[in-house]
């Protein structure tokens, strides 16, 4: 068995108790920092590369995972730190992706990323509370068993709402909100603390677009080492197509990867034949869907799970077939556009706080996005017209969750607050009542990530953008290829929402900010693109070759097991996929689920705990 690599940190409290729960870690863990009493303070597995540390009286501060800070800066910024209330501001101007964990006094801080590419949990291990990088790891020291109600909410599609998006998946084990940190205490206690909010706005798209390009540079050249190999995705969109030239520009060696989609009128190819035109020296790989694994490939195969569900049956044999050939091609990383979408374009909703701002410009754009989203009048006037708190329209979405699957489950128009979410046509009456009163519970106490229900929605698909980048990393590791989604990074979130929606979004134009911030370093060509491709052939084509696997899962299926799942209503969809109603997240989020539970079966301690002495 390949082993998996990838790093991991458990952080603690300058705590006397925890004996157990060392003597259980200390052989697993590669490195140990202790607190300046010499009790342990960060115990894992990292490269050398990966860590930066700085010590000033008795703070001290550790940056783990991609960032440019050098330990003399990291040190000049310690300095300033006197409580933990002057951590929110510390490091959230350095570029990068990574934790952020501090010792103060030997009370322990540590936080993630605002997109939650990297997350923070925390569990109660031997009366002391402790942090981590992984609910895998947390969940391991404590025996904890899955929380079923959330398995039965990851059944969902297309989105779950915040905050039910981001819970752990394990019972006694807790997940810190992407704009929060959790704080140890030295008495075994915790807190938590909000260090990041949305930054101000920009009263110009110039603004914005100079912010964007700075942020995304700097992102990329992290990333994208000068003669250094780099694989990257080049798949004609501007997103993709970004990343690329931006490296170029930094002075790597692209190793670029195209998928050729079957689908007629497939246009990925020759935007980007364009865009490697205007890249002499890449190597470019292009794959005919032919030419690599199919869709649901490998469903006999068990993976070392990732901390929840990942809707990403359908691809995973395909992605890892060409991280692969990356490698074979001495890419040091990958580097893709996800998350460029959920960015650098806000929610539709916008429309509604512009509704109150600037009343003709957001009927001008409600006409647009109505044209193009096809939208009816009656819904667009219910939706602008709408007074209903964050709670009340999740409460009220609790009660709605059935899914008949007999006509089109989401109507085009929106929810109030973000997207309708529906439970598919299997899920069982008591995984509906489960989920129905997780729903119901958080609206008692969930407030918006933002007050405009517009900034709200934009901020929750920006972390469902930080969730796929934590898949896509999860699914690469075990090749040995880091994937790195620089559009996840701090510096550009904060750059995309300094920008006004309404700039950000023109249903006449696409992806505005984005072209302005990439106008001379990307093609025109391709700043102009409109249009973008699917594999929906590729998609019945893997459930018709692998109809009998996927029909083996659903007879001893352990979400049937698990009594959330209905097993005749599950083997009718696998055995009829044409009556699916909800694309592909209504079947991907189930066989998520359903590989999931199959993979912690096969792998009950987590593969990156593993040494090869042990």
């Amino acid at each position: 068995m390949r082993v998996d690599t990838q790093s991991w940190f458990v952080a603690m409290p300058d705590s006397p108790t925890g004996d157990d729960m060392l003597s259980r870690l200390r052989p697993r863990a590669d490195h140990v920092i202790a607190h300046p009493s010499g009790r342990p303070w960060l115990l894992g597995r990292w490269r050398a590369d990966q860590l930066t540390l700085a010590t000033a009286g008795n703070t001290m501060l550790a940056v783990i995972g991609r960032s440019a800070v050098s330990p003399a800066e990291l040190e000049s910024r310690a300095r300033r730190v006197r409580a933990i209330a002057d951590l929110a501001a510390t490091a959230r101007s350095l570029p990068g992706s990574y934790h952020l964990s501090a010792s103060i006094d030997g009370t322990c801080y540590l936080r993630g990323t605002a997109s939650g590419s990297r997350r923070c949990y925390y569990a109660t291990v031997d009366g002391v509370t402790v942090g981590a990088d992984r609910a895998r790891t947390l969940a391991w020291l404590i025996d904890a068993e899955v929380d079923i109600r959330q398995l039965a909410a990851h059944l969902a599609y297309p989105v779950l709402p915040y905050p039910l998006s981001g819970r752990a998946m394990f019972r006694g084990v807790h997940a810190v909100a992407a704009d929060a940190a959790v704080v140890l205490e030295r008495d075994g206690g915790h807190r938590t603390s909000r260090w990041w909010r949305p930054p101000p706005v920009h009263s110009t798209l110039d603004q914005g677009a100079a912010a964007l390009r700075a942020a995304l540079h700097d992102a990329v050249a992290l990333r994208a080492r000068p003669g250094e190999v780099v694989g990257a995705d080049l798949s004609g969109g501007m997103d993709s197509t970004s990343v690329c030239f931006l490296a170029a520009r930094a002075g790597a060696r692209l190793a670029t990867a195209t998928l050729d989609w079957s689908a007629p009128g497939n246009e990925d190819r020759a935007y980007a034949r364009h865009a490697a035109d205007h890249l002499p020296g890449i190597e470019r790989l292009a794959f005919p869907s032919a030419g690599l694994p199919g869709l649901l490939d490998g469903l006999r195969n068990r993976h070392d799970p990732a901390d929840e569900p990942m809707g990403v049956v359908r691809d995973r044999a395909q992605q890892r077939a060409i991280a692969e050939l990356m490698v074979a091609q001495g890419a040091s990383c990958r580097l893709t556009g996800h998350g460029g979408d959920y960015l650098v374009l806000p929610h539709v909703l916008y429309v509604y706080g512009l509704l109150r701002r600037r009343p003709l410009t957001a009927l001008r754009h409600l006409e647009g996005l109505r044209a193009r989203g096809r939208w009816s009048l009656v819904a667009s006037i219910r939706l602008l017209s709408d007074r209903s708190t964050y709670s009340d329209w999740l409460a009220a979405a609790g009660t709605q969750l059935r899914d008949a699957g007999t006509s089109p489950a989401l109507p085009s128009t929106p929810g109030e607050w973000g997207e309708r979410f529906r439970l598919p046509p299997w899920a069982d009456d008591d995984a509906t009542t489960m989920v129905g009163e997780l729903v119901r519970s958080a609206a008692t106490e969930a407030t918006p990530l933002a007050n405009d229900r517009g900034k709200h929605a934009w901020i929750h698909q920006i972390q469902e953008a930080g969730r796929g980048a934590r898949i896509l990393a999860h699914v690469a590791g075990p090749t040995g290829l880091e994937t790195d989604s620089p559009f996840c990074d701090d510096a550009v979130v904060d750059a995309c929402l300094s920008v006004r929606p309404e700039y950000a979004r023109d249903p006449w134009s696409y992806k505005p900010l984005l072209a302005e911030a990439m106008a001379g370093i990307i093609p025109p060509r391709i700043a102009n693109r409109r249009t973008k491709d699917h594999c929906t052939e590729e998609w019945f084509t893997g459930l018709r070759t692998h109809r009998r696997d996927l029909m083996d899962w659903a007879e001893d299926s352990r979400l049937v097991a698990a009594g959330i799942v209905d097993g005749s209503e599950l083997r009718r969809a696998v055995a009829s996929p044409h009556i699916l109603t909800g694309g592909f997240t209504q079947l991907d989020n189930t066989l998520g689920a359903e590989e999931w539970l199959r993979d912690l079966a096969a792998h009950p301690v987590p593969a990156y705990l593993t040494r090869a002495d042990h």
